[in-house]
């Protein structure tokens, strides 16, 4: 008998790697005991949120005795949570947002099923760089869609020859992710001015447009004076999708938001279609609680510091064991080549030596494998030997 769609029995037989290694280490350190394991499976922020989120919390604590203190509110979020959304976003982005850009979501992915539900037809099309975070490929599917993966250069830097080839009439949206996971790059304002300028040749006669879609929750951790370029000045059909899961670690609140650039065409219909999608899709609103934590914490974040501190170890650690890697410039994770080139079987033979990372076939790249380094230096410092061994018996 069976219970499940074809659909999602499918999802499940070729389910997040990421996942898969995650309870692998649950059962590891079953075994062995929690310290034995160096886990960098899960890009889990282990930072505690500002102070000013137990402020915030103690606050609402009072809160909670008052009338509808945390009743419906508008689809689009609290009101004057999304004034105070519009002030902070302006600040990051460089550009001038107003409260009526934005809709507050379930996280990033809320707000990217959002999207794609307000946008999407039954067999648009979208193009992102690979490698990439595989859920964006069930996101796509949930509303009709097609991801279409596109390579990318060496240095995992945008191949716009590539992504230009990848055009079709079909193609409805174009997503990037920067700093990016899984390979921390950070895309160069020339490599994106370069791929604005593209997408506006290929909107050129459309009725439709093509957006740029911009996963943007490792905005604030970026490394050795980087540049994350905003999006907004340069390509009007942009849509920015973010949450609070890394910068306040509240990776569980599921708080998040999708910025409907202010200069885009149609921008109120397409805020008006992600708050309308927002609601019928069932999230109704990000979380009443999340969302007044939100307006306490905002213009905090976690110390950006110790997550460089932990990237330089980790580098000096691969380093020391020789591995081939390209030195992340944002986010908190490796993207290391694997020794011997099959990358399934080199994470088992860290598995063996209690070192967990995710194979790159799960972002779309065998070959690869990838290390979250959101864990402590103790961990990626223990870690040393067991990488030294493993590549080891690969060379």
């Amino acid at each position: 008998m069976q219970v499940l769609s074809s659909q999602v029995k499918g999802y499940m037989e070729r389910s997040s790697w990421i996942r898969r290694m995650f309870e692998a280490g649950i059962e590891l350190k079953k075994k062995h005991g929690e310290t034995a394991v160096c886990d960098f499976s899960l890009g889990n922020p282990d930072l505690p949120p500002p102070a000013v989120v137990c402020e915030g919390l103690r606050d609402l604590a009072e809160e909670a005795g008052q009338p509808f203190a945390f009743g419906y509110m508008p689809n689009f979020g609290y009101p004057k949570v999304r004034e105070a959304l519009a002030k902070e976003v302006s600040r990051e982005q460089g550009t001038p947002v107003t409260p009526d850009c934005l809709v507050i979501t379930c996280g990033a992915a809320g707000a990217l099923n959002a999207f794609y539900r307000a946008a999407l037809d039954p067999g648009d099309e979208v193009i992102c760089p690979s490698p990439y975070f595989v859920e964006y490929g069930f996101y796509v599917e949930n509303h009709g869609g097609t991801l279409k993966p596109v390579p990318t250069t060496a240095d995992f830097g945008l191949d716009l020859a590539a992504l230009e080839a990848a055009i079709t009439p079909l193609t409805r949206a174009v997503l990037i992710n920067s700093p990016h996971n899984p390979t921390g790059r950070v895309y160069s304002r020339e490599e994106l001015t370069a791929l604005a300028a593209l997408l506006r040749k290929h909107c050129e006669g459309r009725t439709r447009p093509i957006f740029l879609l911009a996963d943007e929750p490792y905005r604030f951790l970026a490394f050795d004076d980087a540049e994350v370029p905003s999006l907004l000045p340069l390509y009007e059909h942009t849509v920015v999708l973010s949450s609070f899961s890394k910068n306040l670690s509240l990776a569980g609140a599921r708080v998040g938001y999708a910025l409907v650039n202010p200069a885009m065409p149609g921008r109120d219909e397409m805020v008006n279609g992600i708050t309308l999608a927002n609601r019928i899709l069932g999230f109704v609103n990000a979380p009443a609680l999340a969302q007044k934590l939100l307006l306490k914490a905002l213009g905090s974040q976690v110390d950006v510091d110790v997550y460089r501190r932990r990237r330089d170890l980790m580098a000096d650690v691969l380093r020391d064991a020789g591995y081939e890697f390209h030195m992340p410039k944002g986010a908190f994770y490796f993207f290391p080549q694997a020794p011997g080139g099959d990358d399934v079987a080199f994470c088992g033979a860290l598995t063996e030596e209690l070192v967990l990372a995710v194979p790159g076939r799960g972002f779309g790249a065998p070959g690869y494998f990838r290390l979250a380094f959101c864990v402590g230096e103790d961990v990626i410092e223990r870690s040393r030997e067991g990488f030294k061994r493993a590549r080891a018996r690969f060379r």
